[in-house]
């Protein structure tokens, strides 16, 4: 590749799809050789959902978990909410963002600046900081981050092939189901790389990447903490719903790992046998108190159990959706991370790609 790339893009078509820790994992490797390593995400999103702004914390977090000096973070130069939106649709903001974006980023010291792309392709079009004007404002290379989807994941790389041509360096897939993890190497793979597309990782599903905290089920389902308070810090893995007769539930229990419970409050026979599992907290819908045996039950096996005031249907959707949006935030997530993605990548590769 004749020079050496200064800058390496790593995007992901989609929103919560391992951005961060494919960062962690690549650049935890190429420290190890010796390559010194800056960190920036130019455009950040302000969450609504979120109002304690996880969003700054990314920069923190990775300043962090690869030990790096101030002077080798840049700062964001935009985050996206509605009244930075208003302001240019308005013409209050004219700024040109790419020529701020070179100016920043090129006082960034170190052999290879990371840059940590939006939760999309597109996303900071308006501004004119989309993932393809910034590759081509600072001559940088994509990499792009997959999160596996069956059908999608293979249109939605050749359309960003198209979209980014050349900068496009490869990509790596993850969140493979480990059912799926062969047929992805055998067939994706090989027709990827005969597009040209070169795929840098095969990463399997990982039940504690994708965990939540009980607290952040408390936040997001509004629920009141009815024994062990002490103990929201449990991470939760999966979701069972206790709904069927006792003996089908325990069998469906005794296959779950780090589960969230969700059942009526006056199923006790349903309660008790999600205890006896492998159960990080039950979440009691209806309503209802639970019988003061089971809460004395959960208190010595330090199970926090959580009442709701919604019905089983939306307590579930709104699970599922805390699953779909983790953040790495816990020091045992960013060391799996860092395990499991560092482990997958194929660094070298990655190297000889970007001349480095």
């Amino acid at each position: 590749m004749g020079m050496a790339m200064k800058y390496l893009l790593v995007a992901s078509t989609e929103a919560c799809s391992g951005k961060s820790a494919t960062i962690l994992g690549i650049a935890d490797r190429l420290q190890a050789k010796g390559i010194e390593i800056a960190y920036a995400q130019p455009v950040v999103t302000g969450n609504a959902l979120d109002p304690n702004g996880a969003n700054d914390n990314d920069a923190r977090l990775m300043a962090q978990a690869l030990s790096l000096p101030a002077e080798r973070l840049g700062l964001p130069l935009l985050v996206l909410d509605a009244a930075r939106t208003h302001d240019r649709l308005t013409g209050v903001d004219s700024r040109d963002y790419p020529k701020l974006l070179q100016d920043s980023a090129h006082q960034l010291p170190g052999d290879l600046v990371i840059l940590e792309g939006g939760a999309n392709l597109h996303e900071g079009s308006l501004f004119d900081l989309a993932i393809d004007r910034i590759a081509e404002t600072l001559d940088a290379g994509v990499l792009l981050v997959n999160r596996y989807h069956p059908l999608s994941s293979i249109d939605l790389l050749i359309s960003a092939q198209q979209r980014l041509g050349k900068r496009l360096l490869g990509c790596t897939i993850n969140d493979i189901p480990r059912d799926r993890v062969e047929s992805v190497q055998t067939t994706l793979v090989p027709y990827l790389e005969q597009l040209g597309i070169p795929v840098f990782g095969v990463i399997h599903r990982n039940g504690l990447l994708r965990s939540v905290t009980v607290k952040q089920l408390v936040s997001q389902l509004n629920a009141e903490i009815l024994c062990r308070p002490d103990r929201l810090d449990l991470m939760v893995e999966s979701l069972s719903i206790g709904a069927m007769n006792v003996n089908s539930a325990l069998e469906y229990f005794r296959r779950g790992n780090n589960m969230a419970v969700v059942t009526g409050g006056d199923r006790a026979d349903i309660q008790l046998a999600a205890l006896e599992t492998s159960t990080q907290c039950l979440i009691l819908t209806g309503h209802l108190a639970p019988q003061p045996f089971i809460v004395s039950r959960a208190e010595d096996l330090e199970i926090p159990i959580l009442s709701v005031d919604l019905d089983t249907l939306t307590t579930v959707e709104i699970i599922d959706n805390a699953f779909g949006q983790v953040r790495l935030q816990e020091p045992i997530k960013i060391n799996c991370a860092r395990e499991l993605f560092g482990h997958h990548c194929d660094i070298d590769r990655l190297m000889s790609v970007l001349g480095i």
